[in-house]
């Protein structure tokens, strides 16, 4: 959430309030995607390591399935998007969401 607060300041300074816009959008798609993931994931109740696995699976297609439509909404209904900013925080978010599962927090 920090990364898409920061990217959308930063594109509403150089592209204006649609820019702004674009990539608070970006960056919720990948948010909504990590909800919907840990949700699915939470309703597994793995009672061995391979339906832990299918529970993980699950959770993962769930979440791609939510990133396509959230993809496809965004780009069909908002047609002042700015890709630049809307593409940029989406792949900054996934990327700090998939680097939050190997940083060690001490």
């Amino acid at each position: 959430m920090v990364i898409t607060s920061a990217l959308t300041f930063l594109a509403g300074a150089i592209a204006g309030a649609h820019g702004a816009l674009s990539a608070l959008l970006g960056g919720s798609v990948s948010i909504f995607a990590g909800i919907a993931f840990a949700v699915v994931a939470s309703l597994s109740k793995p009672v061995n390591a391979g339906v832990a696995l299918l529970g993980v699976l699950r959770a993962e297609a769930v979440k791609i399935l939510v990133v396509v439509v959230l993809l496809w909404l965004v780009l069909t209904t908002y047609k002042d998007v700015v890709l630049l900013a809307f593409f940029g925080t989406f792949a900054a978010s996934v990327l700090a969401l998939g680097m939050a599962g190997i940083v060690r927090d001490e």
